[in-house]
């Protein structure tokens, strides 16, 4: 924390070049570790650009926390140890002290349901090298005696976190980058950035400024909570927004240690650290308040906001009362400063979709001093490389949706996400805020059969049915819930008989041309341009060989395709597609909202769809992979035989307005064969008794087809991207692969981030799970890794356990999958 403005690293206006290769827009740390880990990685001709001082915006009143407990993401907790690593080393590289002191931390928890959270972390991030102890409210008590340890049941001590001074870090980043080259010049105004038609999408050109025009390949928006309003110029969709946010410093307490360990107690909405010899209290209250939803105003620097003391009273005494020192002292100061946050509380990084050479670092959502090293480090080999070398799909900013950018819906959006900085991540709680944006063509009929309703992207989607006409009702748990009877019935009928699974918020684009078979084969590993009536599953990958969607191509007819990803993927999947696309003759149409998707699944689906057309959907007549126009219920659909859920089944694509025909003539006729309807939860767990892949969830842009167990889906007999690396990926056997996870224990749960032991010894965590009603036990998606190959032999000479918040559960592991592994189920 500092309390003054930056002391000037920069050049002057004058020294504005014509021209750099790199223009970082905003010089808060965020830019300034930018700057220095492109210097770092050779490119050293860049210009940071900021339009007053370094750390004006909202770097320089930040509390200065260097925490990295609290995640189960891989690349998230990366990110962090990374930045507490550099923090420790740079001022021996620079000369300036960034201020980093490793006085702990120290995460407290008085309830059973964040204790069962915080053990899942813990397992997790010690897997990824942090040092992490449960302790007790002893152990507590003695390394921070001012708390009251009143209903505090546990605690987990990270010896290694601590604090930093961001003004100080931001000096030292930026005088590492201009020791390596790179100039900053403040005092300048971004304005629109300068672009050309290249091929689909436009790329970036130069950047207009108050100084005048600077030519260059890329910009970078690291302007914080301006981020939105910059990148609405030019349809970049960052949909952050500036909020309250609130702490005080107490006057000096006598015996206050400056080197005690920071101490959080979400529960009572409080973080506390020594400051200046009082304690400061942060706070994260329940209810939040957004800031300037209309715009940040283009002045406002080194800014504070008046607090309200009566909207934050409540929250305030509950923080206090915890460390009740603090009652007694004085408050030295109560500080209100802006702070934002994205729709999901992750950052918007990344090349923007609809603009080549337009990267985005911000919505750093009040974590950004201790994200700034290893961010600044993953966006700088991004830029450098074309490539990011971490998993980016969770933070990947073509995720955002222009729906996101609505005034109401970030109005409250944030108060919600805000409001929740301090909640516990019990299975079950979901956002509530911001919903319905899109909803399907048979939502009235979902709602109906009593469809639990979840937010997926955007879209009201059933997670499970409690019956129809029946109401739903969750309580959020780690445990099994009345819901799961439902859940298991949903899938068994599946197995069994019959189910009906609406998917219309699948990303849905038709491609067509000239060149549109020509384009699709060169991007796809699988022979996609073939006989016409085809479905084909398919991945898109990298040149290194990294997997960029995963998805299905269906060709209709010359020239015509159809293009179905997930809807996590659905701006990324689009994006790289478009960015392939160069001068061919292609057309891409974004038909998502126009089509219903429904899925009829099922050893008795054809029974069932053959009472409702004259198409012969016989084994001869209709093979598994085939794709035509029929007639069903009278409404004509594109019928594709393909499954995610491991049986014979059917994906039906229709027109918006006839869907719900095909629903109800489906569900009145399916009565016979024992039709139910099945939500995500259900496909969920079948899919992964099948072991099959979900991008952005068990495989990301660092993995490889090798890896993945993929390879069947690969045709090198055509040439593609990534096609040299899939050839170079086979000549050696691999170190790490994924492999499916079965609890032999039936009660245990899993959720994902669960740690996979072999002969004691962790290689591995779960990526997705689910609980296999068929298989009998908790089932999942793995990565693991090892000092030889992994092979079945050595998968059989282990001894298989998965650390289940603390209890290392007995597990099988397989390559194949443990359910059908011949897909016989599939073909009959």
């Amino acid at each position: 924390m500092s309390a003054s403005p930056a002391t000037s690293t920069s050049t002057s206006t004058s020294q504005l070049p014509d021209r750099a290769r790199v223009v970082i827009i905003g010089g808060g740390v965020i830019g300034a570790s930018i700057a220095y880990h492109l210097a770092h990685e050779g490119v050293t001709d860049v210009v940071l650009v900021e339009r007053d001082r370094l750390t004006s915006g909202t770097t320089w009143h930040a509390a200065g926390l260097m925490t990295c407990f609290g995640s189960t993401s891989e690349t998230l907790t990366g990110i962090r140890l990374y930045s507490r690593d550099l923090f420790t080393r740079l001022e021996a590289e620079t000369g300036l002290s960034t201020g980093f002191r490793p006085v702990g931390l120290i995460e407290a928890v008085g309830e059973s349901d964040r204790l069962e959270e915080y053990r899942r972390v813990a397992a997790f991030q010690r897997r990824l090298g942090l040092e992490v102890d449960e302790i007790g409210p002893r152990e507590m008590a003695d390394l921070f005696p001012h708390a009251d340890m009143d209903g505090l049941i546990r605690g987990f001590h990270v010896p290694g976190d601590g604090r930093v001074n961001p003004v100080d870090l931001t000096m030292s980043l930026a005088r590492g980058a201009r020791n390596l080259g790179v100039r900053i010049v403040e005092g300048v105004t971004a304005g629109d950035v300068l672009t050309r038609p290249d091929g689909a999408l436009p790329r970036v050109t130069g950047l207009r400024t108050s100084a005048g025009d600077i030519e260059c390949e890329t910009v970078v928006n690291c302007t914080g909570m301006w981020a939105r309003q910059l990148g609405e110029r030019h349809g970049v969709v960052i949909p952050n927004q500036a909020a309250e946010h609130y702490y005080l410093i107490t006057d000096t307490i006598p015996g206050l240690d400056p080197n005690g360990p920071v101490f959080e107690d979400p529960a009572r909405y409080g973080y506390y650290r020594e400051e200046g010899g009082g304690m400061m209290v942060g706070l994260f209250e329940p209810v939040a308040a957004p800031w300037q939803l209309d715009g940040i105003p283009d002045d406002f620097s080194f800014g504070t906001l008046p607090p309200d003391w009566e909207r934050m009273a409540p929250a305030l005494e509950v923080a206090m009362s915890r460390v009740p020192v603090t009652l007694d002292a004085g408050v030295r100061t109560f500080f209100c400063g802006p702070e934002s946050f994205t729709p999901d509380r992750l950052p918007a990084v990344g090349e923007a979709p609809n603009l080549q050479g337009y990267f985005v670092a911000a919505g750093l959502n009040s974590v950004g001093i201790l994200s700034s090293g290893g961010l600044g480090r993953v966006v700088a080999q991004w830029i450098s490389t074309g490539r990011p070398d971490v998993d980016v799909t969770a933070i990947d900013v073509a995720r955002f949706m222009p729906h996101q950018l609505h005034r109401d819906y970030r109005e409250s959006r944030v108060m919600e996400v805000l409001g929740r900085t301090y909640a516990a991540h019990t299975p079950g709680i979901e956002l509530v805020t911001g919903r319905g944006t899109f909803v399907s063509p048979v939502h009235d009929e979902m709602v109906a059969a009593g469809a639990r309703l979840k937010d997926v992207s955007g879209w009201e989607s059933a997670d499970w049915y409690a019956g129809d006409g029946q109401t739903p009702q969750l309580t959020p748990s780690w445990g099994r819930q009345p819901w799961f009877d439902r859940w298991a019935d949903e899938h068994r009928a599946v197995r069994q008989a019959v189910g009906l699974i609406d998917m219309s918020f699948m990303a849905t684009f038709e491609v067509t041309g000239v060149d549109a078979g020509a384009v699709l084969e060169r991007v796809s590993t699988g022979h996609v341009d073939g006989d016409a009536g085809r479905i084909t599953y398919t991945q898109w990958l990298g040149p290194d060989g990294g997997i960029e969607a995963d998805l299905t191509v269906t060709k209709r007819g010359p020239n015509d395709f159809l293009v179905v990803a997930s809807d996590t993927a659905h701006g990324h999947t689009l994006a790289w597609l478009r960015r392939q696309i160069g001068d061919a003759d292609v057309a891409i149409e974004d038909v998502t909202e126009a089509t219903g998707q429904l899925n009829v699944q099922g050893p008795r689906s054809r029974e069932l769809l053959a009472t409702l057309t004259d198409a012969d959907l016989s084994n001869d007549a209709f093979a598994f992979r085939d794709a035509r126009t029929i007639t069903v219920a009278g409404v004509e659909v594109l019928c594709v035989r393909i499954t995610y859920v491991g049986e014979l089944g059917y994906e039906l694509y229709i027109a918006r307005d006839d869907t719900a025909t095909v629903w109800s003539a489906l569900r009145e006729r399916g009565t016979a064969y024992g039709l139910v309807p099945a939500g995500l939860r259900a496909l969920g767990s079948l899919r992964l008794e099948k072991a099959y892949r979900d991008y952005g969830h068990d495989i990301d842009n660092t993995d490889t087809v090798g890896m993945a167990g993929l390879g069947f889906a690969v045709d090198l007999g055509h040439d593609f991207i990534g096609r040299d690396a899939v050839v170079a990926e086979r000549e050696s056997p691999r170190h790490d692969k994924l492999v499916q996870v079965l609890l032999t224990d039936p009660e245990p749960l899993m959720f994902g981030a669960e740690v996979l032991l072999r002969d004691g010894q962790p290689v591995g965590d779960v990526r997705s799970a689910s609980y296999g009603w068929t298989l009998g036990g908790a089932v999942g998606i793995a990565s693991v890794t090892a000092d030889e190959p992994v092979t079945k032999d050595w998968l059989d000479a282990g001894t298989w356990e998965v650390d289940v918040a603390g209890t290392n559960v007995p597990a099988t592991v397989s390559l194949r999958p443990l359910y059908d592994p011949t897909s016989a189920r599939v073909r009959a």
